[in-house]
């Protein structure tokens, strides 16, 4: 499938995801078609999250019901293992959510499961672009993204965030360079 092909084939699978039923109030949740975007991306095998989007099944089915109503999604033979740090990119996101609506939760989820991945955190979240994960960002979790002044990478972003917040010296960030000890680990010995 080439590139317009995949673009019009994606356009369409947000569109049917729209078009389903939902509750009122998933109805109105700005999530909702940012949920509907990275349920396509798992569609076309997008992105690296396992089939339950890091939620559980219980809270994946709850997600879809209310959402997305009479959608199933298509078997995935990914697994993914939960890095050590989830817990803590979770805490570090929902200290930081809006408090605007419930699904600011299971984005948390979904976000810290999509930090396993090996490319860049819009990638294997499975949505179109960066610009998406930006915008999911500033509604889930306002004063995190307020935070990004430098336009960072999000997944290089959340680990030095976190690294910082914990006073962690030996940071599990993607990269040394943005660790607020680099100069601990790389500045001259005396």
């Amino acid at each position: 499938m080439n590139v317009l092909d995949r673009t019009a084939h994606r356009a369409l699978a947000v569109a049917g995801l729209l078009a389903l039923p939902c509750r009122e109030a998933a109805r109105v949740d700005p999530n909702r078609p940012l949920l509907a975007s990275l349920l396509a991306g798992q569609c076309l095998g997008e992105g690296c999250l396992p089939p339950d989007l890091g939620l559980g099944a219980p809270a994946c089915r709850q997600l879809i019901d209310d959402y997305f109503t009479g959608f199933a999604l298509p078997p995935c033979p990914r697994h993914t293992e939960r890095v050590p740090e989830w817990s803590d990119l979770q805490k570090l996101l929902l200290d930081h959510r809006g408090g605007q609506r419930t699904s600011e939760r299971w984005v948390a989820d979904i976000l810290a499961t999509a930090c396993t991945g090996a490319d860049h955190l819009w990638q294997d979240l499975g949505l179109t672009s960066r610009d998406e994960l930006s915008r999911l960002m500033r509604v889930n979790f306002p004063s995190l993204a307020a935070a990004n002044t430098g336009d960072m990478k999000w997944k290089k972003f959340l680990y030095r965030q976190f690294c910082a917040a914990e006073g962690i010296y030996v940071c599990p960030a993607p990269s040394c360079g943005v660790c607020k000890d680099y100069a601990k680990c790389f500045g001259p010995e005396q």
